[in-house]
């Protein structure tokens, strides 16, 4: 797994519950939640890749030939209106919620905010207690003016949780490809090989010098609403960049070196799950984890400010 995109919650030993600061319940939005999927026009594709910018540690490659049965995935990740509606009806809470912490980009957090514990890989993580998926900076920010952003703060265990009431789940690894390409073979990109097509930004990634310096030329600074962006040829929105995606496979960086051709879905068992799809924190200069074939992965209790997810349901072809 990459701790520089999204830090794994045992890199940092829980602390004594009598140290964890408890915020107060806040007002959560409210708006109706629309899960309308899109049918994907499956054909076989080649997935992974060889390239010359590929991640040999996260099992990128080799690129392997797979034909995938008729899916549907969602046109953008879940919201926070959306994941508010889930939490509304079923009072779950989210694992920061149980564990009463997550992290945090150290950048966000104000000059005045108390030292807090952070990896040592990975420097600009923070652990802070109170940040939640409705708290993304911790205790004293809320998710005013955001409810249309992607919903953060959530682990594989939260994302399957939703799948469950939602009666949608998560996609495999290579639906979740599959989709991201958007009818494009061999590309980096959902839109091609350009970062940055005729000079406009198309994702929501770093700028700047990271970690100190963000000039937000693309917008924004954090999260962006899940359509900020063009769609790719299938209508999906941000499958790169915003936020890391989490898929149903156990991760492992040898599977693609055996995986089946037909409909591949992990290995049986394992210690992390994969994500998908980069950041809003991914840059050039540290991580490239932002192109369609790009892998990595986190423990299923693990949660960041930058990992949410999208949901996927099965189609009857014909």
């Amino acid at each position: 797994m990459s701790e520089c995109c999204t830090p794994d919650r045992s890199t940092i030993d829980t602390a004594d519950p009598t140290d964890i600061a408890i915020h107060d319940d806040e007002l959560r939005p409210t708006a109706v939640a629309s899960r309308t999927l899109i049918d994907i026009p499956v054909e076989p594709f080649m997935m992974g890749s060889d390239g010359p910018v590929e991640y040999p540690a996260d099992g990128e490659g080799p690129a392997h030939a797979v034909r995938l049965s008729p899916y549907s995935i969602a046109p953008h990740t879940v919201t926070n209106a959306e994941f508010a509606e889930f939490v509304s009806a079923t009072d779950h809470r989210t694992d920061a919620e149980r564990f009463r912490w997550s992290f945090v980009f150290g950048p966000f957090l104000p000059d005045d905010f108390p030292d807090t514990r952070g990896v040592v890989s990975a420097p600009w993580w923070r652990q802070v207690f109170g940040a939640d998926w409705c708290h993304p900076e911790g205790p004293g920010s809320t998710l005013e003016g955001r409810n249309d952003h992607p919903v953060v703060h959530i682990s594989w265990r939260d994302a399957n949780s939703y799948c469950a009431w939602s009666n949608t789940r998560l996609p495999t690894e290579a639906e979740w490809e599959y989709a991201a390409r958007g009818g494009l073979s061999g590309c980096e990109f959902p839109w091609g090989d350009e970062l940055e097509p005729d000079g406009r930004h198309a994702m929501n990634v770093f700028q700047g010098d990271f970690p100190a310096r963000n000039t937000a030329a693309d917008g924004y600074a954090g999260t962006a609403p899940v359509d900020a962006f063009a769609p790719n040829g299938f209508g999906l929105y941000q499958m790169t960049g915003n936020v890391w995606e989490w898929c149903s496979d156990w991760f492992s960086p040898t599977y693609y070196a055996s995986s089946p051709e037909l409909d591949p879905s992990g290995p049986s068992t394992g210690i992390a799950r994969v994500q998908r799809g980069g950041s809003y924190l991914c840059h050039a200069s540290y991580c490239r984890r932002y192109r369609v074939s790009a892998r990595s992965s986190n423990t299923p209790d693990s949660s960041a400010g930058n990992v949410g997810f999208r949901v996927a349901g099965d189609t009857v072809s014909g």
